[in-house]
């Protein structure tokens, strides 16, 4: 957790707070999300992952535009 914290405050020099925010939070989501699949045995479904895919199309167009 404090690795993430420094990273997310070295993002924050090139990056608006809002756009670091939401890659911050979005990248934890979908750890989350992909380890629960992983580790945990919880379904892959279709929806889930078309969902994870949006999460990381957002996650790469705020970037992009930030």
């Amino acid at each position: 957790m404090v690795l993430s914290l420094v990273m997310l405050s070295y993002a924050l020099k090139s990056l608006p707070i809002g756009t670091a925010y939401a890659v911050w939070t979005g990248i934890g989501a979908c750890g989350t999300a992909i380890l629960g699949i992983v580790l945990f045995g919880e379904p892959a479904t279709a929806a889930r992952l078309v969902s994870l895919g949006l999460i990381v199309a957002g996650i790469i167009g705020l970037k992009l535009v930030g």
